[in-house]
């Protein structure tokens, strides 16, 4: 019984014609729902925006009055100072306690261990707090040997621990526990080969640390550590409870005196969105060049590159064999 061409399949081509079948003429699904819930998203969108930039009681004026002045821009500085000290503090305490969590040595490992569970256990509010009111619990700090009465210097603690210092402390202290994990999944990330390698080359676990598993390990550790960073900023605005005198601080005070609160609360917001905005953009070309030769595109590049650099020194086409 014999079979007719097959269905799909060109009648010509049954008897070694090269010709091709047309090509499908496929016609998009239209999706309505999707542009009637896109329009009406935008005109709810636009309304709020207009409803919000009329609106007689933000008092636009008040904002771009403050908005420059100088004690507020005083207060932005003061918060860009704790926010990257305490992100300083907490990159490199994080590190370490990282390191030490992943030590073969059991105190090391136990001392990281009980860190992170106390300061991830506890509000970094109630943490300020407790910097702010240290010298209720050492009223005097002494430098000496303990147990032998024997002291080479002592100040007061409200002296050495002043309210920026207080604040500084708790940010930074606070954010090495969540930085500590941060660090150990980008460590545990790279491969276990790596280190063998290094190893076998005679380099020390310190360099091999330092020049081999860290800088594979940025790729895994700069997208969460950028969010922390932004997190971080907005978290300054608690110091405000011991008076640290941030952005928040001095809002807050200027409008417990004039009681233009929404607009003043506007000004912080303005600034707040400003300095995120710029963190996430340069967070974006950090994650840029450390990720550098990962994912289906970089390896696409690298491989054309490899091709072009094969091509210009044998002057043979790599394609065509």
């Amino acid at each position: 019984m014999s079979k007719g061409p097959q269905p799909g399949i060109d009648s010509q081509n049954v008897g070694g014609s090269s010709s091709r079948p047309e090509a499908i003429k496929a016609i998009p699904i239209r999706h309505w729902g999707r542009w009637i819930a896109a329009a009406a998203i935008i005109f709810l969108a636009f309304a709020l925006t207009y409803s919000f930039v009329r609106n007689p009681h933000v008092e636009w004026p008040i904002i771009w009055h403050y908005l420059f002045k100088g004690l507020i821009l005083r207060g932005v500085l003061v918060t860009l100072e704790l926010t990257f000290l305490a992100m300083a503090i907490g990159a490199v305490g994080g590190t370490l306690l990282a390191v030490m969590r992943l030590s073969k040595n059991p105190v090391l490992a136990s001392v990281s261990w009980v860190y992170i569970w106390f300061f991830r256990g506890t509000p970094v509010y109630v943490q300020i707090l407790l910097w702010g009111n240290f010298a209720i619990l050492y009223p005097r700090l002494f430098l000496g040997l303990p147990f032998v009465n024997v002291v080479f210097a002592s100040a007061d603690s409200n002296r050495v621990i002043g309210v920026f210092v207080a604040a500084l402390l708790a940010l930074g202290l606070n954010e090495a526990a969540y930085a500590a994990e941060l660090v150990r999944a980008g460590i545990i990330s790279v491969e276990r080969g790596q280190a063998e390698a290094a190893a076998s080359l005679g380099m020390s676990p310190g360099l091999t640390m330092r020049r081999i598993i860290l800088p594979q390990a940025m790729r895994v550790i700069i997208p969460p550590m950028g969010n922390e960073t932004i997190s971080m900023l907005k978290t300054t605005s608690l110091v405000a409870v011991i008076a640290a005198l941030d952005l928040m601080t001095r809002v807050t005070n200027l409008y417990s005196q004039n009681f233009k609160i929404f607009p003043l609360l506007l000004v912080a917001c303005i600034w707040y969105m400003f300095f995120t905005t710029l963190l996430t953009i340069g967070q974006r070309y950090l994650e840029a060049y450390f990720g550098k030769g990962f994912g289906e595109k970089e390896a696409a590049s690298a491989e054309k590159r490899a091709m072009k650099r094969l091509e210009r020194k044998t002057g043979v086409d790599p394609g065509v064999f």
